[in-house]
């Protein structure tokens, strides 16, 4: 089902399974950490955007499109910059 299938609720409880952490005081940022990298997750009008960051390499950025199935925007998210 694509994401922008689901409720905002249910949104936020998809990236709490991720183990993200939503970031104070902005409910559409969250912080999550990978094994190599860490990423945020921006929760912007048209896109997901995630913007990965690993130690010593500039920030990748990429947005995903609500309209992508919730596991495809999860496999890209895991899969790292």
């Amino acid at each position: 089902m694509p994401l922008n299938q689901h409720s905002l609720r249910a949104l936020e409880e998809w990236l709490i399974s991720l183990e993200a952490e939503r970031v104070e005081g902005d409910p559409c940022r969250w912080r999550l950490a990978g094994p190599a990298w860490s990423a945020e997750l921006l929760l912007e009008r048209e896109d997901l955007v995630v913007i990965w960051q690993q130690p010593d390499d500039e920030p990748r950025r990429c947005a995903l499109p609500y309209g992508l199935s919730r596991a495809d925007v999860d496999a890209a998210i895991q899969a790292g910059p």
